[in-house]
């Protein structure tokens, strides 16, 4: 009786992030192992159900996948709230090469997806995934999760005035009184690297594996 009133675990990853970040290389990576020679910014998400490109041919039972790539474009966000009920992880795609520019508009995404209460009652794993890395100018995952982090704490500064009503819905950000970083979120956040464009996903692929058991 208990197995029948539990709900079946998601397969659903959320691939999210600024446009121009690289989400939809992924999704087709994952997809198919292709880069599809590049791709222009989304206006609709990608959705699919499959086994992953790089589990394909493998003898193991292999469960299929959902993967969603919601468009980075401001307007659009609104979106990212159909599908983040859904997820068994998020990965948020990083642009590692022009990271700077974008610091505070990529910072404000990943707090707004950290506050969700969808996100933080059901405690979804995210992986902040630093994205371009084959290009020699692209920053490394440390130097930009300590900017975020930096970052962030300045937004709970600003964001903590804003009248209760407006965030009735959300969830406090860390642990008062300290200066913030990942390991106080309520769920698990990682980082890690990837190349869309050279097929290097393994550390997406891995979290995939973690978080969508067979």
């Amino acid at each position: 009786a208990v197995r029948l009133l539990r709900r079946p675990k998601s397969n659903t990853i959320v691939l999210s992030g600024l446009s121009g970040s690289g989400k939809t290389i992924l999704f087709y990576q994952l997809r198919d192992g292709s880069s599809h020679q590049g791709t222009v910014t989304s206006m609709e998400p990608n959705e699919g159900t499959f086994i992953l490109h790089s589990e394909a041919g493998k003898e193991r039972k292999v469960k299929p996948v959902h993967i969603v790539d919601v468009p980075g474009h401001p307007r659009l966000l609104p979106k990212l709230d159909e599908f983040l009920p859904e997820a068994a992880g998020i990965v948020f795609v990083v642009d590692a090469l022009e990271f700077l520019p974008n610091l505070r508009g990529v910072s404000e995404y990943l707090y707004d997806i950290l506050t969700k209460a969808s996100v933080v009652k059901k405690k979804v794993p995210v992986l902040i995934c630093c994205n371009k890395t084959e290009k020699v100018t692209a920053h490394t995952k440390d130097f930009i999760c300590k900017q975020l982090e930096k970052e962030i704490d300045k937004l709970r500064t600003s964001r903590s005035a804003v009248s209760d009503a407006d965030v009735a819905n959300d969830h406090t950000l860390g642990t008062p009184g300290k200066t913030f970083s990942f390991s106080q979120c309520t769920n698990k956040v990682s980082v890690g690297e990837a190349s869309g464009l050279t097929s290097k996903i393994a550390d997406v692929e891995q979290f995939i594996r973690d978080n969508v058991k067979p």
